[in-house]
């Protein structure tokens, strides 16, 4: 039995989310600095830990809780309303303590009982050896885009290979420890800064088949590899990359809804100078505007809410694998989420004006964030929108998402 504490009761959910609430106005706090230095401040992260948020979907065994998908989504939109990096990291910070679920049951004791953060980069761009051993393997390679890494002690890396029970090369990801790898700091980029997004290069690293999470494996409806040890663990219970990829909807949505929010109070106390000084609350076009996005966010929210819907039916039928069509449906869900946040967001801070540019004014961060999140390949809307277009015709969608 793992040396941890078992909690029995369910998630307070106005409990967790005064400590999204807190964790945000924290972060919003520092967010001016957090984007010089490209990072959080660390006393962000400890608030995150502080508050649980990465035990919440644990196996119980493990000290996990009943959370929620709302709830779930709820936490992360609600640090976003704040800061959209510090929600970035929350949300990774929930997500990632699923995977070692899956793995041997030495694996997720060791990985589980450390007490650390974890990270990962899904990009299959490792090159993967069997070792001398007979039992474990190396890898090697440059992974980009390793979101927290400088609070992380392990690190799950992408790689195909054909692992020693397969018959072919699947995707894994291989987790080695901070310590055996090499941080390269890029991450120099226009929105999102504060998750500290840099690369990792590890060079021949020893990798023991107990650290190896099966992706390929789990999206096809694997469970635990040593058998079910928790047959009603919630992620047991439904498609994997539905679950794991399903927060970055409600990043955008609560970055877009602070927007909107402060979009309502500018227009409210804005005079036109250059136009009589006139107040910009008795203008119809400031009026439309307010109209028109806050019905957008209100159908994102909407949106949002089914994506959680099936989410919780996947989980009342125990659905692990979905059909194509099902699961290309998910995809453009988060393309259309992700896009329709940015366009809207770019809309705001170009009909708020010069001033809207200030950084002291969050505006022009916001904006920046929510560009920097519909840039992530899991919800590109090109890709969403082709791959599920060819899945309404019958065909084979997007190969991953």
């Amino acid at each position: 039995m793992p040396n941890v504490q078992v909690l029995q009761k369910t998630v307070n959910r106005e409990e967790i989310l005064q400590k999204a609430r807190e964790v945000g106005e924290l972060a919003e706090a520092h967010a001016l600095q957090a984007d010089v230095d490209a990072k959080l401040p660390d006393i962000v992260i400890e608030k995150i830990k502080e508050a649980g948020f990465h035990k919440l979907l644990r196996p119980k065994t493990y000290g996990g809780q009943d959370l929620d998908y709302y709830t779930f989504g709820d936490i992360i939109r609600t640090v976003a309303n704040y800061s959209v990096p510090a929600a970035w990291i929350t949300y990774f910070a929930i997500i990632h303590e699923t995977w070692p679920a899956y793995l041997p049951k030495k694996g997720r004791d060791e990985l589980y009982n450390s007490g650390s953060l974890m990270a990962d980069v899904f990009a299959p761009v490792g090159k993967v050896t069997d070792d001398e051993d007979g039992e474990g393997y190396r890898i090697s390679g440059t992974w980009n885009f390793c979101s927290g890494v400088f609070w992380c002690d392990w690190i799950a890396l992408g790689a195909i290979h054909k692992m020693r029970d397969g018959s072919e090369p699947e995707l894994s990801l291989f987790i080695v420890h901070k310590k055996d790898t090499e941080i390269i700091e890029n991450w120099d980029t226009i929105g999102l800064r504060g998750t500290g997004s840099n690369a990792v290069k590890v060079e021949d690293v020893y990798v023991p088949a107990h650290y190896v999470f099966p992706l390929s494996r789990v999206v096809k409806g694997a469970t635990s590899p040593d058998g079910s040890y928790e047959d009603d663990y919630q992620i047991f219970n439904v498609p994997y990359l539905a679950f794991f990829l399903s927060g970055f909807s409600q990043i955008a949505i609560g970055g877009l809804e602070r927007l909107v929010s402060d979009y309502k109070e500018k227009t409210k106390s804005r005079v036109r100078i250059y136009n009589n000084n006139t107040n910009e609350k008795d203008a119809g076009s400031a009026q439309r505007t307010l109209g028109e996005i806050t019905t957008q966010l209100n159908s994102l929210k909407a949106i949002g809410q089914q994506y959680m819907d099936k989410l919780h039916h996947y989980q009342d039928h125990s659905i692990r694998v979905l059909e194509e069509e099902e699961r290309e449906q998910l995809f453009a869900i988060r393309g259309h989420v992700a896009k329709t946040a940015a366009e809207t967001a770019t809309r705001i801070i170009i009909t708020l004006g010069g001033n809207s540019l200030y950084r002291g004014q969050h505006t022009e961060r916001f904006v920046r964030d929510l560009l920097a999140v519909a840039a992530h390949p899991t919800h590109l809307y090109e890709d969403a929108m082709v791959g599920y277009g060819k899945s309404i015709l019958g065909l084979d969608g997007h190969p991953m998402w």
